[in-house]
């Protein structure tokens, strides 16, 4: 088949979550199975790869711009940037730390109408056009212009559901002005709440739903996790499978990690220590032999409620009384950032936070920490917690979406499970959790057989992007 797809971020290009791992590794996964992707993303500031391959002239209400086109094909994915300075020429992707960027309506549905225009040029047509979260909600929207041209006449839809907290819900006065009638001002098509929802979009104009896990799916169709979309999801539920995320196996070995100091799999498992004394080094923790034997807690996260960091803040005061060490590497928002900074300062020897994001950190946590700490509030499919497994981090997690899907709780009387979750949303639940963890590691036995069954689990995206095929094809017939 061939594939065009739409989204805001793809790894290596830009990235700032798991929509940017995602649509790094399944273009490649498809491209493996025999299919044609292409990828057409931003040109965000910072990205100078790519040959220019011409313009297209793009229409939004009453502007009409053109627009430069880079491409660039890796690993048999040609990912194509759209290229407007005034747009994507910024210090951020979406937004600052404080606010979303005020026209984001307009820079994304420029982005989703710029797709097609190039798109409809293509010498070969199109079996699927596949977009990705709220900022590409408009592409099945669009399309509909787009339908009789040869590129597309046999093409058909998919909506991908990444996280159905973020909508892209804006005034109604958007419509005109991104050249939309006002009679998607109902609530079969964009209308949400007398407002408008890039996000619904996606879900009412795309011929098939997806979402990143099958427990996430199941949840987003209940009031409590719908966001209020849970209706709209239930009416397509016909249409709407869950299908969890993989990880890339090439970039996520422990056995080709170039970030760690010493390889190491599920039969030299002795070896991890190097890692450990790596990551404690580089986070300006001790390396004697009390911190080496202590356990080690990995956090790499977006600090935000959603990721359960509510629940640490209420256990702040408890959390260096535990008999282990922490070490945090993320960014969000500045409570949380100056709480993780501040137990830092007060506990130099148990307690290390970097705020940011770093790409060599992070495989330094997953292959250097004992335990990883994931207790979201609610999680679409996460990924930290399959790296965890696959580099013999045992992770912790509240049993949600993805996390419920991938994570098996310990089960001390058959020593089967691969990690510790818990169900009850609450600091106290979270803590015990901890500690049975804690309990655990000090038999070094069962924590081996914890450690070597999540080494063998299988999230590779094999399996994933058949199932993606699967429903383009049902999408087609």
């Amino acid at each position: 088949m061939r594939i065009l797809m739409v989204a805001s971020e793809a790894a290596p290009f830009a990235k700032t979550g798991g929509l940017g791992d995602v649509l790094a590794a399944l273009p490649r996964a498809l491209v493996g199975l025999g299919h044609s992707v292409d990828v057409v993303i931003p040109r965000y500031r910072g990205i100078t790869i790519g040959k220019s391959v011409g313009k297209v002239a793009v229409a939004l209400g009453e502007k009409a711009t053109d627009s430069e086109v880079f491409e660039v094909t890796e690993g048999g994915v040609r990912t194509i940037f759209i290229d407007h300075a005034r747009y994507f020429d910024r210090n951020h992707l979406y937004g600052t730390a404080d606010n979303d960027y005020s026209d984001n309506p307009e820079r994304f549905a420029f982005l989703s109408r710029a797709a097609l225009e190039w798109g409809s040029y293509a010498k070969d047509p199109y079996d699927m056009v596949h977009a990705h979260d709220w900022q590409a909600g408009l592409v099945p929207v669009f399309l509909r212009a787009f339908a009789e041209t040869p590129a597309f006449r046999k093409a058909s839809t998919m909506f991908t559901i990444h996280n159905l907290a973020y909508q892209g819900v804006f005034d109604a006065s958007w419509l005109p002005r991104l050249g939309l009638s006002g009679s998607l001002m109902h609530a079969d098509a964009l209308e949400h709440w007398r407002k408008i929802s890039f996000l619904k979009g996606g879900l009412m104009f795309s011929r098939v739903l997806t979402t990143v896990s099958a427990r996430y799916a199941q949840e987003i169709q209940t009031f409590e996790y719908g966001n209020g979309f849970d209706e709209i999801l239930r009416g397509r539920s016909h249409d709407f499978v869950g299908i969890r995320n993989g990880i890339d196996y090439g970039e996520w070995d422990s056995l080709n990690d170039a970030h760690l100091p010493e390889p190491f799999d599920a039969n030299c498992l002795e070896r991890k220590l190097a890692s450990k004394r790596m990551l404690l080094g580089a986070f300006g923790l001790p390396r004697d032999e009390m911190t080496l034997q202590r356990p080690l807690i990995g956090l790499v996260s977006r600090l935000v409620d959603q990721k359960g960091f509510d629940l640490l803040a209420e256990l702040a005061g408890r959390l260096p009384e535990l008999d282990a060490s922490f070490v945090l590497l993320g960014a969000g928002e500045r409570q949380h950032e100056d709480l993780w900074l501040s137990l830092a300062a007060s506990h130099p020897k148990r307690i290390a936070a970097r705020i940011g994001f770093d790409e060599a950190a992070a495989h330094q946590i997953e292959g250097g920490a004992d335990i990883f700490l994931m207790p979201s509030r609610f999680e679409p499919c996460g990924l930290n917690q399959m790296y965890s497994l696959r580099y013999g981090t045992i992770p912790v997690v509240h049993a949600t979406g993805g996390l419920y899907d991938t994570v098996r709780d310990y089960d001390p009387l058959s020593g089967s499970g691969t990690g510790f979750t818990f169900d009850d949303y609450s600091a106290e639940t979270l803590l015990s959790t901890i500690r049975r963890a804690l309990h655990v590691y000090t038999d070094k036995a069962a924590w081996r057989r914890l450690q070597r069954a999540g080494m063998q689990e299988d999230f590779s995206w094999d399996a994933s992007a058949r199932e993606y095929v699967t429903m383009y094809e049902r999408a087609r017939s």
